[in-house]
């Protein structure tokens, strides 16, 4: 049987009795302080510790490694925990031990090894080493009892998360004015604009997720690969700068002068690479292609007013029809607009700004209250009006956003290869997908809800809109998960990757946990907000409990939605959602007709678990791209 070489006297202390020297920093550091063994154990320590990724070092430790030139006979000292590592690393190579994901598997009985080596200490390292290798699912629990502490990481997560949440609803209740002001016109204008909102809405939906998602990603890891890039350079720059200083005599006049120039070129750096805009291609494949799908939609909603809202059940001699199509017209000239100022939301988002959207979406919102009673009834243009203050505001929107995107990115690419649009395509095709069947069962939900007849139909609306409300919070802990998560990988930082999952998903159950109490004692309350009718506040009561409880399930699984963009994971996201959604279809038609009002809430409550579920498949299996969960250490 092979036998483990001992260790011999190196720079790195063996035979001594020297400490072991640290972790070197630099594989150059690596060859010129420690001996051959001790150099791949460094390694395999240092990938356990998730500073490696293990295919680093398999392939060098697949071969037998002789005593480096500069080591010599002595013997060696007493082994500390740390020799062990290099020792198993070493005894792996001999083909003593195998490595695997989990930890080390003896091949043949230790006890053979070399008297003088580590006869009595593998069975400790081998223990030491299985102990470091923890379970994937471990990342849902990591760090729990930091959720409260608001350290470095917390702090990044709501300052991305909460302006996020305030934008994501700014546009909702803009839409409440809309409507109120169009109330005052009467109920068939009323009516008609909600028709002519829904077709506009649900069009822009089938382009905006994948849009923004999509570039948000892309863009976070187009600019962390950058950012690295350039700190690498400046490091470089500042070692050089380093070691000419070192070369001047302590002494010498000139070393004043050296020192003031080296101080003044490196503050000159840094304000340069503050000042500079950007070159990030995915701006601008985000730009055009937003542009592209905006005009794409403007013409198809005005090509095609009438036959959709005959679609959605608008008859050709209904007294809707009329104003329908007016804003529906008008409101189609702003979807240029729309997708343009989604499509820039990713991009900021990408760069974890989510202010600037914020203060955008503000007074782009505030801007068409203002306009609302103005144009209807100064002007008199009545629903034209409204059509016409909403895509003036969009419009302010877009503009602010491109005039600070400007300041800070060149969009102009180097050339036309860089734009990717293949990559922005496939990923935004998959997303696609994902979106279609994500609408498909919420609108099934509502169908199978209207055939129960007009009081549970008003019913369900009332605590649909609720229920999903309530979702917007998640979403900005879904864009500030996206957002780092994005910039982790592109960086391959693992262990960031993991922490911040982790966060945001703990960030998750207390967001639910706090709605679940606040929907299920403030509806029991509120409900009669929404409506007098007894039979209608009957069902209400009934569908509160379904609202409230299913809460933190529905954070966790938008988090993930989150987590998985992130982690640029699109393909799994669309095709775990179609499984989701062919089970979750079965269970709405089986348990509406036999349990009506409530089998479509208990089947919606299964649609949003098993999206959750499918969420925790993929972190607690530790499959692509969460491979590394498997070597880091907790």
């Amino acid at each position: 049987m092979a036998r483990v070489s001992k260790w011999k006297t190196s720079p790195c202390g063996h035979g001594t009795g020297d400490k072991v020297n640290p972790p070197p920093k630099s594989s150059r550091e690596t060859k010129r302080m420690t001996c051959i063994p001790c150099r791949e154990g460094l390694l395999y320590v240092r990938a356990l510790q998730g500073e490696r990724e293990p295919n680093f070092f398999n392939s060098a430790l697949a071969t037998l490694y002789e005593p480096s030139e500069e080591s010599s006979d002595d013997d060696c000292r007493a082994p500390t925990p740390l020799d062990r590592c290099m020792c198993v690393a070493n005894a792996s190579a001999q083909g003593i031990v195998q490595m695997t994901v989990e930890g080390t598997l003896p091949v043949a009985s230790t006890t053979e090894m070399d008297s003088e080596g580590f006869m009595e200490h593998e069975s400790t390292s081998l223990l030491m080493l299985k102990e470091q290798a923890p379970s994937p699912l471990r990342v849902f629990f990591k760090d729990a009892r930091l959720v409260f502490k608001l350290d470095e990481l917390g702090l990044e997560i709501l300052q991305i998360a909460f302006p996020a949440a305030l934008a994501l609803t700014a546009d909702p209740i803009a839409s409440l004015v809309d409507t109120a002001f169009i109330g005052q016109i009467g109920a068939v204008e009323l009516a008609a604009v909600g028709v002519s909102i829904a077709v506009f809405n649900q069009v822009s939906r089938i382009a905006i997720f994948p849009l923004v998602s999509v570039t948000t990603s892309f863009v976070a890891e187009e600019d962390a690969a950058a950012k690295a890039i350039t700190e690498e350079a400046d490091e470089s720059s500042f070692s050089i700068d380093n070691e000419l200083k070192e070369l001047i005599p302590h002494d010498d006049p000139e070393k004043q002068v050296h020192d003031s120039s080296f101080n003044s070129n490196n503050t000159a750096r840094m304000a340069k690479s503050e000042n500079e805009r950007k070159h990030i291609p995915s701006v601008t494949s985000a730009l055009v292609i937003g542009g592209v799908l905006g005009f794409v939609q403007a013409f198809f909603l005005i090509l095609g007013a009438k036959p959709l809202l005959n679609f959605m059940g608008v008859k050709p001699n209904s007294p809707m029809l009329t104003p329908a199509c007016q804003y529906l017209t008008l409101r189609s000239l702003g979807a240029p607009a729309v997708l343009l100022s989604l499509a820039m939301q990713g991009v900021f988002r990408g760069f974890k700004d989510t202010k600037t959207p914020l203060y955008a979406t503000v007074a782009g919102d505030a801007t068409n209250i203002i306009l609302d009673p103005i144009f209807m009834f100064v002007f008199h243009l009545g629903v034209s009006g409204a059509a016409i203050a909403h895509v003036i505001s969009q419009y302010i929107i877009a503009l602010i956003l491109l005039w600070q995107l400007l300041r800070k990115v060149d969009v102009l690419p180097p050339s036309f290869k860089d734009l990717q649009f293949s990559r922005f395509l496939k990923n935004g095709f998959l997303l696609l997908t994902r979106v279609i069947a994500v609408t498909f069962c919420v609108t099934l939900s509502a169908s199978m809800a209207a055939r129960q007849g007009p009081i549970p139909m008003a019913a369900f609306q009332i605590c649909l809109q609720v229920w999903l409300a309530s979702s917007l919070l998640a979403d900005g802990l879904a864009v500030s998960g996206q957002a780092i998560l994005a910039s982790s990988f592109a960086r391959k930082d693992h262990s960031k990757a993991m922490a911040a999952a982790s966060r945001v998903l703990q960030f998750g159950v207390i967001l639910g946990l706090g709605l679940s109490v606040i929907l299920a004692i403030g509806l029991q309350f509120g409900s009669r907000l929404f409506t007098k009718d007894t039979d209608v506040l009957h069902l209400i009561h009934i569908g509160i409990p379904f609202v409230a409880l299913t809460q933190p399930i529905n954070a966790l699984a938008f988090v993930f939605d989150g987590i998985n963009f992130g982690a640029s994971d699109y393909a799994y996201s669309a095709y775990s959602m179609i499984i989701v959604a062919v089970i979750s279809i079965l269970c709405l038609f089986l348990l509406s007709s036999s349990h009506g009002f409530i089998g479509i809430w208990v089947a919606l409550s299964i649609y949003m678990s098993l999206r959750m579920l499918a969420g925790f498949w993929r972190i607690g299996t530790a499959t692509e791209p969460w491979t590394f969960l498997r070597s880091l250490n907790s």
